[in-house]
């Protein structure tokens, strides 16, 4: 057999595409509100950010649907191309376009830009596009990004981590040793929700603390967060594929949108931000990663959408899901920069400008999807597997 084989890729739940779908719309949301608000506790969208923590979960999950049995099938070069063709053009594509709003994102919070020649934002883009870390001695944003031309892109540094792992040493492990994994990850995530600093590392995110925010930089802290926030998801996903842990319920698509939405927006827990009771924002969040995001998975992976508006509203989120998320930042810059000048401007406008940066960012998304992701992916198969042997 040839391990340049194309094999035809597995019938998707559909359900949880349309989820990673409503994850992403709140994710942008999250980000408006976050121009305004910043942190806890008068966050509209409070827990936004859970949502990184929910797409790992959805990507360990989908992993081992697609790839635990292929393994007879499918060389580790082939996986990487596979996951090269679905990832790449889009993570391309939004670094792109954040050099290309790069000065429009000009303000009194990135006072770097203004300092910045166009020639290092090219270089800086032509870094960014291989996905290796950014050292922070070459930020040009000032905020220590990985990739300070699209800030969310260094969740999907993380997930290549995550499917490196996977092909060489992950899907190897039997049931037993991958439970014993989840278990594990479960207290690093408990350990870090609870602020517990065993690698004495932490106090730089003091302004975190009991929260699970970070994981886009390279500085201890911000390390050990994004593995953190990668490991027990993961893990958690691919045990629940292993073990085929799903739950049939009907109307499972709504149910699941409505409760990503209910926990995500669910107000600060405790105190304030700074008082005695801020330790319990910290179990909540635990209570989302470790118990409600799994459960929300193995619903969206059991139940079914069949035709209708839902079958349509669906499969719409699915398909604009990744390109939404890793997109639409570069606006959100510019939006960061249009409210740094116009903050005596009636309400009126930044409602106006928020909403219409929400079209955009949704139009583009989708644009982006139908005429550059699908072709390019298409062209892509042609080029690096034997597609004319599809099994």
């Amino acid at each position: 057999m040839s391990n340049n084989i194309y094999l035809e890729s597995k019938p998707r739940y559909e359900i949880l595409d349309g989820l990673r779908g409503v994850a992403a719309v709140l994710v942008v949301c999250f980000h408006f509100f976050e121009t305004y608000f910043s942190m806890a506790p008068n966050q509209p969208i409070n827990h936004g950010y859970l949502a990184v923590d929910f797409f790992f979960a959805l990507s360990g999950f989908v992993i081992g649907y697609a790839y635990d049995d292929r393994w007879d099938k499918m060389s580790t070069w082939g996986f990487f191309k596979r996951r090269l063709i679905r990832l790449h053009p889009m993570v391309i594509f939004g670094t792109f376009f954040g050099a290309v709003m790069f000065y429009f994102g000009s303000c009194s919070t990135f006072t770097l830009i203004d300092k910045t020649p166009w020639y290092v934002v090219l270089g800086v883009m032509l870094w960014c596009f291989t996905l290796i870390p950014l050292p922070n001695s070459m930020d040009i944003r000032g905020w220590g990004e990985t990739n300070p031309l699209n800030g969310p892109a260094w969740t999907l540094q993380w997930e290549y981590i995550a499917n490196i792992l996977y092909a060489l040493v992950i899907r190897r492990f039997s049931k037993l040793v991958l439970g014993i994994c989840v278990a594990l990850f479960a207290m690093l995530t408990l350990i870090l929700c609870l602020n517990i600093d065993i690698f004495g590392v932490l106090a730089a995110r003091s302004w975190a603390s009991y929260t699970v925010v970070g994981g886009w930089s390279t500085t201890p802290d911000q390390l050990q967060v994004g593995a953190t926030r990668l490991l027990y998801p993961f893990f958690s996903g691919l045990f629940l594929s292993r073990m085929n842990w799903v739950i049939k319920v009907r109307g499972g698509f709504w149910w699941c949108s409505l409760l990503i939405v209910i926990l995500l927006c669910m107000p600060w827990m405790g105190i304030g931000t700074e008082g005695e009771s801020r330790w319990t924002n910290g179990l909540y969040e635990a209570f989302c990663i470790l118990v409600c995001f799994p459960l929300i998975v193995s619903i969206g992976a059991g139940s079914s959408v069949k035709g209708g508006k839902s079958q349509a509203i669906n499969k719409f989120l699915g398909d604009i899901s990744f390109p939404l998320y890793i997109t639409h930042y570069p606006l959100i810059y510019m939006q960061m920069s249009w409210v740094d000048k116009h903050r005596d401007a009636p309400l009126s406008q930044h409602i106006f400008v928020a909403v219409c940066i929400l079209i955009l960012a949704i139009g583009l998304a989708y644009a982006a999807f139908r005429l550059y992701d699908m072709p390019v992916r298409e062209w892509l198969k042609g080029k690096l597997f034997d597609v004319r042997k599809k099994r």
